[in-house]
């Protein structure tokens, strides 16, 4: 448990003027060296200072012995070096007063008693002189707005997120990279992200707490093998959780899976059951899988629901089928809409269409249709969430189509959720809809379930 300055100090590590990169290394694909680039090519916008006595130069910076011969303040240091050096260099940045600390060096409690002690020394180091430090035996943060990334993939491997207002928090550095490549894939931004290890100082907590209070985050992702109090940090979940959705994926569930998370990053697991308890009780959204983690975290881009009356438009009629099929397997409601909503609706449909929920448009449907079906949808307040399936494939589907989609999320009356099935063509449409936070799916069931979430969370909220 950090004190009060340390979580404070964690501005340090997110919002850096100037990084000390300790083991920086001229070899190609050695980790400093590969961190090195990464801010470079990245644009941190601050001032660099790799730190090794071996070298003077470094990829065109001047290299410098150690802190002493830098003399000027430094804000954040990235530590890359074996780890009974680290000690020393901790001691170092006590005298300078450094206060954030990325350690991605290996080595310490994962690995046996001998690394245990080392890891206390750390620790004893970092709590007397307030300095924040991330890690041990991690990838450390990344957060796009400020550029400080210390993630030690490179980038033509790994692409990294736009800033958006997602935190992301893990102390699987393999889940992170996994999480990292996906979001930016999929257009997803994010505010914060910290692979945080061991937690020597900074623990799981430390990090919800930093982040309840940051602007830039509105939406908390956290995977969690095991804690190291497990009441403090049911405490802090059911408080933050009141503010901003937190959604968390919980591994070692059972016994094997438990023992590998202890010998990877040296915490126990504990009972599954006892975290489930505090999940469903605290009211965080649980994930079950990494899929579900992507799909959960999209939708609360979305206004909070006032209720769980669904609208669904389609230009599929099988399709609208199958999405009311998930509608009523998630005991939501279908809205009845309102006469003024009826008239309009029968308007935009040619003359063999019905006005029914589903909505269906039929293969003629354009960007007009769906624009006025849904402006419709937004007005009627029998509605609180609106599904909309685009089949992309027909003729009449085109970048129109998305814009009328961004444009009434941006909105921002009404949750709205799109399904699209397909192939490239869709994926990339897919793609385009949640860079500009328009949650999209694929399939009926995904769309649903997670629609489902918000309304349970939004409920919560009231005190329902």
């Amino acid at each position: 448990m950090a004190s009060k300055e340390q979580i404070k100090n964690l501005k340090y590590v997110f919002e850096p003027r100037s990084i000390a990169l300790f083991g920086a290394s001229p070899t190609p694909n050695k980790v400093s060296n590969v961190i090195l680039k990464t801010l470079i090519e990245g644009g941190f916008p601050g001032k660099l200072y790799p730190i090794n006595p071996k070298y003077q130069e470094i990829v065109g910076l001047k290299c410098y012995p150690d802190l002493n011969t830098i003399k000027k303040q430094i804000d954040c240091a990235i530590i890359a070096t074996p780890a009974a050096t680290v000690p020393e260099i901790l001691k170092q940045c006590a005298v300078w007063k450094v206060r954030g600390v990325v350690l991605i060096t290996a080595g310490f409690s994962e690995a046996g008693e001998e690394g245990k002690k080392l890891e206390d020394e750390i620790r004893d180091i970092c709590n007397k002189n307030n300095i924040s430090l991330i890690g041990p035996n991690c990838l450390g943060v990344h957060n796009p707005a400020t550029r400080i990334d210390s993630i030690f993939l490179p980038i033509y491997k790994l692409q990294r997120p736009k800033p958006g207002n997602i935190a992301f928090i893990t102390q699987s550095g393999a889940i992170g990279s996994t999480i990292v490549d996906l979001a930016a894939y999929n257009g997803i931004g994010i505010s914060k992200f910290v692979s945080y290890g061991n937690a020597a100082v900074i623990d799981e907590v430390d990090l919800l707490e930093y982040l309840e209070n940051d602007p830039k985050t509105k939406t908390i992702v956290a995977y969690i093998e095991g804690a190291k109090n497990g009441r403090r940090l049911y405490e802090a979940m059911k408080r933050i959780n009141k503010k901003k959705p937190i959604i968390a994926l919980k591994a070692g569930k059972f016994a094997r899976s438990g023992e590998a998370a202890k010998s990877h990053t040296g915490n126990i697991a504990g009972s599954y059951l006892a975290y489930k308890a505090a999940f469903k009780q605290a009211k965080v959204v649980e994930a079950d899988s990494i899929e579900d983690l992507f799909d959960f975290m999209k939708i609360f881009s979305q206004p909070m629901p006032k209720g769980n009356r669904v609208a669904i438009v389609t230009n599929g009629g099988g399709m609208g089928v199958l999405t009311a099929d998930a509608v009523e397997l998630n005991e939501l409601q279908f809205a009845n809409f309102s006469e003024e909503t009826k008239v309009g609706l029968k308007k935009i449909l040619p003359d063999f269409g019905n006005v029914g929920n589903p909505l269906d448009l039929i293969a003629e449907a354009d960007a007009d249709k769906y624009a006025s079906a849904l402006d419709f949808f937004m007005q009627d307040d029998n509605v609180d969430v609106i599904l909309v399936i685009a089949l992309l494939q027909t003729p009449p589907m085109d970048e129109r189509v998305l814009n009328v989609l961004i444009r009434v999320s941006d909105e921002r009356k009404k949750p709205i959720a799109v399904i699209s099935l397909g192939g490239e063509y869709t994926e990339n449409y897919q793609r385009h809809l949640n860079m500009y936070d328009v949650p999209s799916y694929s399939s009926p069931n995904a769309a649903v379930r997670t629609m489902k979430k918000l309304i349970e969370y939004a409920n919560y909220r009231r005190g329902l």
